[in-house]
């Protein structure tokens, strides 16, 4: 009877669990479908008419037509729409005309002598503005003038030289001490010819003792905690691999003594080119893996002896008698860790045929195959920095031969990938991309990629490169005869800057408006692969009588008041943004276009550098339409 009750009871158990896991169930299938709309969100906006009209007072009356709850926590939003959407009436939608347009250059208007009329909150990029665009005009024109005398005198006057490389010499070996090399700028060794097959650098050092450090990039600290932490970097550089941003890091190698966040002494390498890291490889004291690919016949990581108790007083026994006895077989042999504090280590970089190899005090430490996009030769610098006292540095076996590190050498002058003849009729989609003068091999492999979808083919939709002229006058006279030949460039006449990105934005949005006429404008980077066909067809489901602004939308996003991205309070004062779309591609409408340009024109707008673009006119009201 007991036995018969006890089934009794656990079975009405087993069914109530059952219950609440069915309900526990519905409850997340319910939260699924009412945060997926937080996730991947269109924004479509309608306003009155005074967008289409370029009439700075329409910016108050700016309406985002989100897909989300009206109550769903956007109080604290320092801009709000307005609860009643507006719509555009067909006759204030602006006319979508194409303009004849045969030259290379942009023709956006840029006022030279409104800097009376800004205020202090933008007068920093302004001025920047203002000499960016005066030098870029007065280089540009003087290489139009050379062109229309001769062409052939332009090229010989313009020499490409590439950073001085041709007058510098080509060293065999380069040997530096520990003071001279520490007392360098950025405690760098420059290799002015690269490296190649069989060159190998040699470094004599010691690492330091470990010091407590509160915040760190390797390891996770609560508020208030402290972590003691011991590393150096060593670093192979490409210097004349890009020109006006931070350097690639080809071979990035970081032996973390102490303060790994797995709490071992561990070896990290990686690369990183443009701010963008790749997947790091790291080793943390295990053999890799039979399976696993080689390196010129060598392991990625070779077996150290961890610090987490396994060598037990039973495992030492055991090694001993296998070595005693088994003298048959090749006994193996744990060394420890490579790197001690303050205890000097001899390390050699070497270059094979498939990858770099780290031999520390004689032994294999590491091998790392090359990553795509970088050759030997790019490896023109080295530097070394972090918690390590250098003896010595020696680098030989270098070339004697001058490579060429011309970024133009990738261009393949083939009429195969020439852009398509504009259309004496508006466009659908005109997708402008931000290029830097010198990336050559970004173009390149996008006109070899989805530029040669068949909608761009046939001309119903136009992409051109947005770019702004580089400081090196060779840099820009390969750039024009780029242009001149591919057809797809559009050149804006400022030398490069950051701050100034948001020009070219505007300059999009010139090129869609007058030069196509595009019903929609595609912003995207020379990084960014676009399905044309897929995001034509997404915004053809926007009814025709609404603005549109689509991407990847954020959300309550907060300014960084500190570091390398800092957003003053005078650029942004509230504590939250208000919606914007991720800069990587993002959609407007040819009414919002055209309402840009025309406020830039006419100097009703400001422009406020953020994660996005703001629009401001003069009495301070706010309307988000682009980011970058």
């Amino acid at each position: 009877m007991k036995r018969e009750k006890l089934d009794m009871f656990v079975s009405f158990s087993r069914q109530k669990s059952v219950h609440i896991l069915f309900a526990l169930a519905i409850f997340y299938m319910f939260l699924v479908f009412y945060e997926v709309p937080f996730v991947f969100t269109t924004v479509s906006q309608e306003v009155r008419n005074g967008i289409g009209g370029g009439s700075s007072s329409s910016l108050n009356s700016k309406s985002f037509l989100l897909e989300i709850d009206e109550n769903s926590g956007r109080k604290d939003a320092p801009v709000r729409p307005l609860d009643v959407p507006f719509r555009i009436s067909d006759d204030s939608k602006p006319e979508r005309r194409v303009q004849e347009f045969t030259h290379p250059l942009a023709s956006l208007n840029f006022d030279l002598n409104a800097e009376n009329s800004v205020d202090d909150g933008f007068a920093e990029m302004f001025k920047t503005a203002k000499a960016a665009y005066s030098v870029g005009r007065k280089i540009w024109d003087n290489l139009e003038e050379l062109a229309g005398a001769d062409s052939d005198g332009m090229a010989s006057k313009v020499k490409p030289a590439t950073n001085g490389a041709v007058d510098e010499a080509c060293p065999h070996y380069i040997a530096m001490g520990g003071d001279e090399f520490s007392g360098k700028r950025g405690k760098l060794m420059v290799l002015p010819c690269g490296l190649t097959l069989g060159s190998h650098i040699t470094v004599v050092a010691k690492p330091k003792w470990a010091h407590a450090e509160r915040e760190t990039k390797i390891s996770l600290l609560k508020e208030g905690q402290h972590i003691m932490v011991s590393q150096f970097f060593m670093e192979l550089q490409g210097l004349k691999a890009v020109d006006g941003e931070e350097p690639p890091r080809i071979f990035h190698f970081n032996p973390r003594l102490k303060g790994d966040w797995s709490g071992k002494s561990v070896i990290e390498m990686n690369t990183c080119y443009r701010q963008q890291w790749g997947t790091p490889q790291r080793c943390e004291g295990w053999l890799s893996k039979a399976e696993e690919e080689a390196v010129d016949g060598l392991p990625k990581c070779e077996k150290w002896i961890r610090d987490d108790g396994n060598q037990t007083e039973e495992a030492k026994a055991n090694w001993w008698l296998n070595r005693l006895i088994g003298r048959t077989k090749k006994v193996p042999l744990d060394w420890p860790f490579p790197f001690v504090e303050d205890k000097l280590f001899v390390l050699t970089l070497s270059a094979g045929l498939d990858g770099y190899h780290v031999h520390v005090d004689g032994r294999h430490i590491t091998s790392f195959p090359y990553r795509t996009g970088f050759a030997l030769e790019d490896a023109t610098g080295l530097t070394l920095n972090g918690d390590i006292d250098i003896s010595s540095i020696v680098a030989a076996s270098l070339p004697t031969s001058h490579p060429s590190f011309s970024p133009q050498r990738h261009l393949n002058m083939s009429a195969v990938w020439k852009a398509p003849p504009l259309q004496d009729k508006p466009v659908d989609l005109f997708i402008g991309i931000l290029s830097a003068g010198n990336h050559f091999a970004e173009r390149m492999a996008i006109r070899k990629s989805w530029m040669q979808d068949r909608l761009i083919k046939s001309s119903k939709v136009v992409a051109r490169f947005m770019v702004a002229l580089n400081p090196r006058k060779e840099v820009i006279l390969e750039l024009k005869r780029e242009a001149d030949f591919f057809g797809d460039i559009v050149i804006i006449p400022y030398i490069d800057h950051y701050d100034l990105v948001v020009l070219k934005t505007v300059a999009i949005c010139e090129y869609g408006v007058r030069k196509v006429a595009a019903k929609y404008l595609l912003k995207c980077d020379d990084d960014t692969f676009v399905k044309v066909g897929a995001v034509l067809k997404e915004a053809n489901k926007i009814p025709q009588n609404e603005s549109l602004y689509m991407g990847n939308i954020n959300f309550y996003h907060k300014p960084l008041r500190s570091g390398k991205w800092a957003v003053t309070y005078k650029e942004w004062p509230e504590e939250v943004y208000p919606p914007y779309a991720n800069g990587a591609g993002y959609m407007v409408s040819f009414d919002i276009a055209n309402f840009i340009v025309s406020g830039f024109e006419k100097q009703e707008l400001r422009v406020c550098i953020l994660p996005f673009l703001y629009l401001v006119n003069m009495s301070c009201s706010l309307l988000p339409l682009l980011s970058f």
